[in-house]
């Protein structure tokens, strides 16, 4: 019997395949999109997945201004933050988010479901989302992911 087929392979920094994916927003829960991109962040559909190394791909998503929310949470969804004063906290609703910043909510949404640690900030910076259909991104040949085909 050969033995050497029995390894565990561990991924590392030089051997790790990273891709571009593209994903797009329009119509897309805010929920389930962000579950799927966080997956391809960490790289947990690859067979070669190391928990502690960087072995997920880059992430594009266009259209982040066009996501949906079910329910009520557009207007009783809260994004709280502090500003380090006494009284300083602040509160904005769904809403009012998309009309500040629209690509934060799905930036918050994904990160909230990286790892809190180095890794975990090392994998956001592997994210790139954009509110229009048009990215600086086109050099790197992304592949287009279909969310519907992988739920």
């Amino acid at each position: 019997m050969n033995t050497l087929s029995y390894k565990t392979v561990s991924a590392n920094k030089e051997t790790v395949n990273k891709e571009w994916i593209l994903i797009d927003a329009e119509n897309e829960v805010l929920g389930r999109l962000s579950s799927v991109a966080a997956q391809f962040l960490r790289g947990k559909y690859k067979p070669n997945f190391t928990p502690h190394v960087d072995c997920g791909d880059n992430v594009i998503v266009i259209n982040a201004d066009k996501i949906r929310l079910t329910g009520n949470k557009w207007d009783q969804k809260e994004y709280i933050r502090h500003t380090g004063y006494p009284g300083g906290q602040r509160s904005l609703t769904a809403n009012e988010m998309m009309a500040k910043k629209p690509t934060a909510m799905v930036e918050k949404a994904i990160k909230g479901m990286l790892p809190k640690n180095k890794l975990g900030s090392a994998l956001f910076r592997n994210l790139h989302v954009f509110a229009g259909s048009e990215h600086p991104h086109e050099a790197q040949k992304p592949k287009k992911i279909n969310l519907k085909s992988i739920r």
